[in-house]
């Protein structure tokens, strides 16, 4: 999340899965997070809630805030187990 507060694709995707990388380009998170960034602000505090384990995968969530806009959000992420690595398969923030 730091690499997407920064607005830095080569942090931000630096361990994500190559169907990730495809999807996220540097156009794309600039737009992205210019529009978040405009909206909400910036991510805020960040408070842990499950994670769920999966054959191959692994799905966590958070409750998330922001600087400038009020209310719970959520923030989910799916790790994928690639060799001996966990990559990023699947991330957002609604």
């Amino acid at each position: 999340m730091k690499g997407s507060t920064a607005i830095d694709h080569e942090k931000h995707t630096r361990d994500f899965t190559d169907r990730m990388k495809r999807i996220v380009t540097k156009e794309y998170l600039e737009t992205v997070c210019r529009k978040y960034q405009a909206e909400r602000g910036y991510f805020a505090k960040r408070e842990f809630v499950a994670v769920f384990r999966r054959p191959q995968s692994v799905a966590i969530v958070w409750k998330q805030w922001f600087t400038k806009q009020a209310g719970e959000y959520v923030a989910e992420l799916v790790l994928v187990e690639n060799e001996s690595t966990y990559l990023v398969d699947h991330a957002m923030v609604f």
